[in-house]
């Protein structure tokens, strides 16, 4: 299914009859309906960060719905892709809170490259229909990885913005882990404690404290 160490940790949920039946129905949205991300980027947030090399999750609720917009990551649009109002809020944070420059992409993939699973707890949508899949069946998934990643010996930053990503806080229950949570950074909700939160610094000082590697939060201008 994903071609790296997700496969080994999923691999009764991938043999199950109820993920079969389940992946039936995302077939068929897919078939009747133009649906985001593109089909074989459904699965991007594993392919591109293996359980092994997590140091942090953000989770995002579902993918973006226009055209063009998803490829799997949370908060994350394709190279050339017009920056949503969240990510532009996210990008002022960072530079806020790094000093980064912020960049005219809002490709995320050098984070999760970088150890950042960009987690979308729905992780397929209908075209112009936001959480028109939430009731398909994603969340047992996504909150089994999260359960999974909670499991981690390594320390591990959790992300949550906005009441959605913040009700999967349940399944965070180790006490190696650090969560850092927020309002989300919408513009409805970003001045209300999203903005001067210095989540980037804060993760990246835990990393540190435990003697992980930082990530680089830089992206690249293009």
């Amino acid at each position: 299914m994903i071609g790296n160490d997700w496969d080994n940790l999923l691999s009764s949920v991938w043999k199950s009859e109820g993920f079969h039946k389940f992946m039936k129905k995302v077939d068929n949205e897919y078939k009747n309906y133009t649906c985001y991300p593109e089909y074989n980027n459904i699965f991007n947030a594993l392919k591109l960060t293996q359980y092994k090399d997590i140091k942090v999750v953000i989770i995002g609720q579902d993918p973006y719905h226009g055209e063009g917009e998803a490829h799997g990551l949370s908060f994350s649009v394709r190279r050339g892709v017009k920056l949503p109002p969240s990510l532009q809020n996210i990008f002022k944070e960072l530079h806020d809170d790094l000093n980064i420059d912020i960049p005219n992409c809002g490709d995320l993939t050098p984070w999760a490259q970088n150890g950042v699973l960009l987690l979308n707890s729905i992780l397929s949508v209908r075209k112009d229909s936001p959480l028109s899949h939430k009731d398909l069946g994603w969340q047992l998934l996504t909150d089994h990885i999260i359960k999974l990643i909670n499991l981690k010996a390594e320390p591990v930053v959790f992300i949550l913005w906005g009441s959605f990503a913040r009700s999967k806080k349940q399944f965070i229950t180790n006490k190696k882990h650090l969560i850092i949570e927020s309002v989300h950074p919408s513009p409805l909700s970003a001045y209300n404690g999203f903005f001067g939160s210095r989540p980037f610094s804060k993760a990246n000082n835990f990393l540190k404290q435990n003697k992980i590697k930082e990530v680089d939060f830089r992206l690249p201008n293009y």
